[in-house]
């Protein structure tokens, strides 16, 4: 038989502990997300992946939140994250400080997720958009890649927060190699 676990056997990180350790080269940067709860999830997703940091822009919602905490789970407490009201200004400083940008969305020309070339020593930003209207046309511009997670059902896309996922775990598979 194949015990399940308790959580307390799990042996996570303290929230002091986690602070303290090195994170993963990854911001998450979060393009006017509408619903409180897809920005808990991305806190809580955010913790389980070691994000470096969690950029709140534009309308998205900021700790603290009942609906926020609902979702997060805590993470509002492990997770760093700052708010911006200017994505596009916030990408214009990351790229200037040598920071590659990839938008998750479909577009023209887009790459797909398992084919991005992620590089040692290089820090992402990954930019995920609004549930209804996407990632900015402003931010894409401005974007070093244009990521796609190939899709074979009917649907045209994923849920936001369900989206997040996915891309961490992609890059969280490179680095935690």
């Amino acid at each position: 038989m194949n015990r399940k676990l308790k959580l307390w056997e799990l042996n996570r990180s303290s929230i002091a502990d986690f602070k303290q350790q090195e994170k993963f080269p990854i911001y998450l940067i979060l393009d006017n997300i509408r619903s409180l709860n897809n920005v808990g999830t991305f806190f809580r997703t955010a913790d389980a992946f070691n994000v470096d940091k969690l950029f709140l822009c534009g309308i998205t919602a900021t700790p603290p939140h009942r609906e926020i905490h609902k979702t997060a789970l805590g993470a509002t407490e492990s997770v760093e994250w700052e708010y911006h009201e200017d994505c596009a200004a916030l990408i214009e400083q990351l790229k200037s400080e040598g920071v590659i940008i990839c938008s998750i969305e479909q577009t023209e020309e887009t790459t797909f997720l398992q084919t991005l070339p992620i590089e040692n020593g290089k820090k992402y930003a990954i930019v995920m958009g609004n549930e209804v209207d996407g990632v900015q046309q402003a931010i894409i511009d401005a974007s070093d890649h244009i990521v796609e997670i190939p899709q074979f059902g009917t649907k045209h896309s994923l849920n936001v927060s369900v989206c997040a996922g996915v891309v961490l775990w992609e890059f969280v598979r490179f680095y935690a190699k």
